[in-house]
């Protein structure tokens, strides 16, 4: 029953209502929840919030994205303690065979020595890290 006073309290698309059993739809709170931006133990949505996530750009402990972020994350670019990412294995297993990459991280703090190495490297372009620059357009052409 809609509370009169605050309805909007008691509708499944607010974060202050009550979780149900499962809940389907835009902002869905409750344990098991499935929609647009669903809240809860497990969902599965857009932007899934919670401890067991799988979605397009996932939050919580738990999760299978394209995004994610959490303790244990599996997806293309993954942010946690425990990562897993296509792009990532790629990377490692170039690096773990060049013996060369044991002792450079290839990140510049300019754009020109990265140009620099890239050329060196036989890629073209140079792609931003945070406040460093790297060789190559994307991780995944670094050789």
């Amino acid at each position: 029953m809609t509370n009169p006073i605050q309805p909007e309290l008691d509708s499944p698309t607010h974060c202050g209502s009550k979780p149900k059993k499962i809940a389907i739809g835009i902002a869905p709170l409750g344990f098991v929840s499935i929609g647009i931006v669903p809240m809860g133990i497990v969902t599965i949505g857009i932007v899934p919030m919670g401890v067991v996530s799988l979605g397009v750009v996932a939050m919580g402990v738990i999760n299978a994205s394209i995004v994610g972020m959490g303790v244990l994350s599996a997806g293309i670019t993954t942010m946690g303690l425990k990562v897993w990412s296509p792009e990532g294995q790629f990377v490692r297993q170039n690096l773990e065979s060049s013996e060369s990459a044991l002792n450079n991280i290839y990140a510049y703090p300019t754009k020109s020595k990265a140009e620099e190495e890239a050329k060196k490297m036989g890629c073209l372009g140079v792609h931003k890290m945070g406040s460093l620059w790297m060789p190559c357009s994307t991780h995944g052409n670094i050789k």
